[in-house]
């Protein structure tokens, strides 16, 4: 049992160490990357991702607000957790008697991304929690959110703001339009569910609904 606290504590340790590290210094993949090129290299032993760092400033400001609008409204307000969200999504995981929603904010996506890649347990989202409160506690909001910008998932294989307007509209984060970056977020739930030209009724209704949210939207 002894053996087990101090395996814990050191756990937690291991976590903080690379929260701590990355303040500072950029993540050159996470673990869910990690494993999407695992998945990749199955069918091609050659199969890269596309992924390009950008600094906060070179991302265009209508992504930023398209995102908070689309999957944080409450980013800049709450400490890592939308409590309103989570007992929401309790709810329903009570309901279905498994673990279908999070409730989750950009800070707890960006805990899940960096360091987990597998199905969702309830072990894994406690120890999400913790990370979380670690990447608030650390971080400004704005280096939250430029790690987040360019480490989420925009095709398959397709990681990060940079990589995704080369890969959707052949040209830069920096360029992206307020349409451009709307539809951008609105593929985010599924990502790999859309190719460059992609133009489903879903994804115009949800591209419209984000294009209108993100006017008023403040970033950090």
């Amino acid at each position: 049992m002894l053996l087990a606290v101090f395996g814990l504590i050191a756990l937690q340790f291991w976590f903080f160490a690379h929260v701590a590290y990355w303040v500072k210094f950029d993540p050159g993949s996470t673990a869910f990357m990690r494993a999407r090129l695992e998945i990749l290299r199955e069918d091609n032993p050659n199969a890269k991702l596309r992924h390009q760092w950008v600094p906060y400033q070179k991302i265009s400001p209508h992504l930023k607000r398209a995102l908070i609008a689309a999957e944080d409204a409450k980013f800049l307000q709450h400490h890592g957790f939308d409590w309103d969200g989570i007992k929401q999504a309790w709810e329903r995981n009570r309901r279905e008697g498994d673990i279908v929603a999070g409730g989750s904010t950009i800070t707890q996506q960006l805990a899940k991304n960096l360091f987990f890649s597998g199905k969702r347990t309830w072990w894994r989202k406690a120890q999400e929690t913790v990370i979380t409160a670690m990447l608030e506690a650390l971080m400004s909001k704005q280096r939250i959110f430029e790690i987040y910008l360019n480490v989420i998932e925009w095709g398959d294989g397709v990681f990060g703001a940079e990589a995704a307007a080369r890969y959707h509209y052949g040209g830069t984060a920096a360029g992206l339009s307020a349409e451009q970056a709307a539809r951008l977020a609105a593929m985010t739930p599924s990502p790999r569910r859309y190719g460059p030209g992609a133009n489903t009724a879903y994804l115009r209704q949800r591209t419209a609904m984000i294009y209108a949210r993100a006017q008023g939207v403040r970033v950090p």
